[in-house]
């Protein structure tokens, strides 16, 4: 598949966002063409605007596909839960808003971190990490940057034993969006 011409990114905050940004731009998407849906600050949990907004994200998603060729990318943290019970609130949500779950053919990649996305991030530095620490927020969002990057330059090698099992599982969405 081909890079799509317009990729929508939902997420929690802008520590998310400038790791898409980073990891998107890297893998040659174009900057121009990527949108993103930010959980505003102040409003309360960016995890609840995210599994709001996700189905009507969706419905654009799909009312548009036949005519462009684009994704969406869904960035939420696990928090305390397990990663599959984070998915299973998107899931809900989709479905009680009256929409099909999301299929196999669709582009539509979903990537949560496991505790928050700072877990990836150091992992990415070159830290020990493990998925239940709160590892807190950096000063700056764009520390990321570069060590995203360099993973990106590797992500094709498979991940080390000790990578983060909710990166493990997100690295198989990969190919639904690219």
């Amino acid at each position: 598949m081909s890079k799509p011409t317009q990729v929508v990114v939902l997420c929690e905050d802008r520590q998310d966002e400038v790791f898409a940004r980073a990891f998107l731009e890297k893998c040659g998407f174009i900057a121009g063409r990527i949108r993103y849906v930010v959980a505003p600050k102040g409003i309360g949990s960016g995890e609840k605007f995210v599994r709001e907004r996700y189905p009507k994200e969706v419905i654009s998603y799909r009312s548009n596909r036949n005519r462009i060729q684009n994704s969406l990318v869904v960035m939420t943290d696990a928090d305390i839960l397990p990663v599959s019970g984070r998915m299973k609130h998107l899931e809900d949500k989709l479905q009680e808003s009256g929409q099909n779950p999301r299929g196999p053919d669709e582009a539509i990649g979903i990537f949560i971190s496991k505790r928050n996305i700072e877990t990836w991030i150091r992992f990415f530095m070159g830290q020990q990490v493990d998925e239940d620490t709160d590892y807190g927020h950096f000063n700056k969002e764009s520390i990321c940057r570069p060590y995203v990057e360099k993973y990106v330059e590797k992500r094709n090698q498979a991940l080390p034993d000790n990578a983060p099992e909710s990166l493990k599982s997100a690295c198989s969405e990969l190919a639904r969006i690219a």
